[in-house]
Order: structure tokens, then sequence, then C-alpha cells
């Protein structure tokens, strides 16, 4: 008996945050380092977008403009802390008494859970999409939600902002975003890295969607 495609997603987001929150108990209970609890709320952080591309769904099967607005909003906002997790490879570092190959381990493993809650999330605002604006508005708001994806990693991982500052500081984010394309001081420069984090995720996620419909085209064999 096939499982339906839903429940099918279910149980791989399920088993992707496991394995993670497994490795990273291991981690806390025998070294009780921060970064590692720091890795678990991020992974909370990377689930949160599919809290709201469910609910884009259901509010565009219900025709409700207003809702279908504000999930989005919303989505777009929390969206980038699922592929932030990429940049976390960066405290890769000896962090005894845990050895290197099994801290490695742990990184890659939140880093690709990260992406992939991402993707999932991703793919049910553009099946929406797709399905009610049609194929061109639903690449569209794929390339410009990854486009900004890019930039949301900038400001969260160099500007040290966090998605919910949109809502409870918005000016003192905006001053501090302006102010990085005036001047970046010991930083890099917002375009680059947005360019180069947003036109990975979007090669990403068209490798999957490559994958997806090669898998599908394949005959079963008897």
């Amino acid at each position: 008996m096939t499982m339906p495609k839903e429940r099918q997603k279910l149980a791989m987001v399920a088993a992707l945050l496991v394995w993670c929150v497994a490795l990273l108990s291991y981690w806390i209970a025998v070294g009780s380092d921060r970064l590692a609890v720091g890795l678990l709320w991020n992974l909370f952080l990377a689930s949160v977008p599919l809290v709201w591309s469910a609910a884009f769904r259901s509010a565009m099967v219900a025709r409700r403009p207003l809702l279908v607005g504000s999930c989005f909003v919303l989505w777009l906002l929390f969206f980038p802390n699922a592929p932030y997790l990429l940049t976390d490879l960066i405290h890769f570092r000896p962090r005894p008494p845990l050895p290197e190959w099994l801290l490695l381990a742990i990184l890659l493993s939140c880093a690709g859970a990260g992406t992939l809650l991402g993707y999932f999330s991703l793919g049910e605002i553009h099946a929406a999409v797709e399905r009610k604006r049609g194929r061109a508005m639903g690449w569209l708001v794929v390339s410009g939600s990854l486009l900004l994806c890019g930039f949301g990693i900038y400001v969260g991982r160099f500007l040290r902002w966090n998605s919910w500052d949109a809502l409870t500081r918005p000016w003192s984010l905006l001053r501090s975003v302006v102010g990085q394309f005036v001047d970046a001081g010991p930083h890099p420069h917002p375009v680059p890295v947005t360019l180069i984090f947003g036109g990975g995720l979007l090669l990403g996620y068209l490798a999957l969607r490559v994958m997806a419909l090669t898998m599908q085209a394949e005959p079963r064999r008897k």
C-alpha cells in the first residue's frame, strides 16, 4: 500500500528532525556545548516556514486574499532560517570531547536538514501559486523568494538580526540594512552574498525538481 504524498512529506520532515535532534542531544550530553543548543533552536526556526506555507496553501484554496498575503509575508520572513543552517558550518573547529568527524557529521546533518525543510516549504508555495496563477508566476515567486532568502541569510549571519525583528524593530532593521549598501564596514557587501546564496539555492531547487521529474518519468519494472 502506497503512503499518500502528504504523509510521505511529514514522515520525511519528522525523520530529518529526529535524526538531527538525536545527534545534538548526544553532543549536549557529552560536551554541554552552547553551539549544540543554538543548533537546536535554529532547527526549530527552520521548521516554522512549513507552518506558514501550509497556511498559505489553505488560504489559497479558501480564496481569502488578505490571509494569503499575511501568510506569504510571514513565510518569507522566516524562510531564510531554514537554509541559514548552512552557514553554521563556519563553527567547524576542534570542540573536545566531541571528535571532529562527529562534529562535521552533525553540522552537515543540520545544514542538509535545514535546507531540505526550506525546499519543502518553498515547494508548497510554488505549487499553490502555480495552480492559481500559472507556471510563469510560480517560477517568478520561487526566484524572487530565493534571492530574498539569500539577502535574509546575509542579514542574519553578518548583521545578526532575527526574523521577528522585522515586526518588532522594523525601522532599526531598515536603517541597519540600508547602511550596509552605503558602507559595509567589516562585513562583505550584501549584493555578492545575496547573489551567491540566492543563486546557489535556486540551482539546488532546480536540481531537486529535475531529479523528481526524472524519477517520475522512469518506467516501473515489472
